[in-house]
């Protein structure tokens, strides 16, 4: 199940990147896309569906699509203020403690964030950015089987730090209730999120993108998803903006022989367990930790509730590289981009200079990427699919907008006309030229 690979055969499979449209499709996925559609459609054909009919339905079209895909039928998507704070009241004291401390760690992390408007008066009257927050953002948050309030926590958080005004929410419904998950209503409350949506899919990006008869669209859209909620931002960017086009989670471990084998499958198992395109994938020398890793995972495996997700992620998207030494490991990792890189070695601060692209490196073994996941701090929305080579975790600056400020005065303005001027020449504009020097001749007499 936990295959072994040579670096050479590891670079034409798992670590190999695809796009969007080229990841394989697991069988169950595509048996399930031809039983709704009656026709063997791709994941992009399936998401242009579902969004130019919310486009050109708006609501009656959000209904369909619940219940053809989530199995429910609602009668209306809002959820009002009062049970988003009762469920507040009924979590478990362990669990409100947990998101409490959780919120605490991720407020002061971006807290600690440099963001600020800056002037200089260097060039000539004053010039300088002025930081905006944007006004009205939307966020997915993943739900179905495994309601995930950490993402609310790592993207909330941050933008109400950031200084945005508006935030709504769009999650699934359950298929048992029609109802969202009530953490997920606890977590939106806590955090004081009144616009929150039982909506999910390509169906709640359309909606948040384009705005339907009880929705108003938003100026950007965050939060992680599944292919077709990836695919669906990417459609609708343009006309709205968004955080980034995540593809399935990745973790890359780089691991030595002091590793701990039992600690090692834990964390691989608890990547596999998100999703069936999930990517757990471990780089080691050391060929006698790769046997102990499989063997603690095929050990560890039967006592987990997702063990059918995983078992598929693991035979298809994930496995053991034995490389020639850690050097060769990084170089690896490096090429790949992970989601999340850790270190698990006896000196990852050293191994970590030779490392220059990954969302997020967790150093040794007790950084280990499931505290990232809650509460180390930095958001766990991550750069995926080799993005990490020019994109960043979410933080503020994705929050706000920069204004440029231009405040010259008439000496300067006088001063740089010419070569304004000279360059709108250059491009055949002779208008821009004319407004150039216009002022300048006036302002010299």
């Amino acid at each position: 199940m936990f295959k072994q690979y040579d670096p050479q055969s590891a670079k034409n499979t798992i670590l190999k990147r695809h796009t969007m449209d080229e990841i394989p499709l697991p069988e169950s996925l595509q048996n399930a896309i031809f039983r709704i559609f009656g026709e063997p459609l791709t994941p992009y054909q399936v998401v242009d569906r579902i969004i130019q009919d919310v486009r050109q339905r708006g609501d009656d079209a959000l209904h369909a699509w619940t219940e053809k895909l989530d199995g429910v039928r609602l009668d209306t998507f809002g959820i009002p203020d009062e049970e988003l704070y009762n469920a507040l009241l009924e979590l478990k004291p362990e669990i409100r403690q947990a998101l409490d401390s959780a919120a605490m760690r991720i407020r002061r992390f971006h807290q600690s964030q440099p963001l600020h408007s800056w002037f200089t008066q260097a060039l000539g009257g004053t010039l300088g950015q002025i930081v905006r927050p944007i006004q009205r953002i939307g966020l997915y948050i993943p739900s179905g089987s495994a309601p995930l309030p950490s993402s609310i926590l790592m993207s909330a958080i941050p933008a109400r730090v950031a200084g945005v005004a508006e935030i709504v929410l769009v999650t699934p419904p359950q298929r048992e209730s029609g109802k969202i998950a009530p953490i997920i209503m606890a977590a939106s409350s806590l955090l004081g999120i009144r616009e929150v949506y039982s909506l999910g899919g390509a169906q709640a990006i359309a909606a948040l993108a384009y705005g339907t008869q009880s929705i108003r669209p938003v100026d950007k859209i965050f939060g992680p998803g599944n292919l077709f909620v990836s695919l669906a931002k990417r459609q609708v960017f343009g006309a709205v903006g968004i955080d980034s086009i995540a593809g399935p989670t990745e973790t890359v471990v780089i691991a030595d022989e002091s590793a701990n084998p039992t600690w090692l499958a834990a964390d691989l198992l608890a990547q596999a367990e998100h999703d069936i395109l999930a990517a757990a994938i471990l780089l080691t020398p050391s060929q006698e930790l790769i046997t102990s890793v499989q063997s603690e995972i095929d050990k560890q495996l039967k006592d987990r509730s997702r063990h059918e997700i995983i078992r598929e992620s693991l035979q298809n998207r994930g496995g053991a590289v034995l490389t020639a030494d850690l050097e060769e490991a990084a170089a690896l990792a490096g090429a790949y981009a992970p989601e999340h890189l850790c270190l698990s070695v006896r000196d990852p601060w050293l191994l970590s200079e030779k490392i220059h692209n990954a969302g997020g490196i967790f150093m040794g073994e007790h950084s280990f990427e499931v505290l990232g996941d809650y509460v180390a701090g930095p958001s766990h929305v991550m750069p995926t699919g080799g993005s990490a080579r020019f994109s960043s975790p979410l933080n503020l600056l994705d929050f706000v907008h920069l204004v440029s400020l231009v405040a010259l005065d008439p000496f300067t303005a006088c001063r740089i006309a010419d070569p304004a001027a000279a360059l709108a020449l250059a491009e055949g504009l002779d208008g821009h030229a004319y407004a150039a020097r216009l002022r300048a001749e006036e302002d010299s007499r």
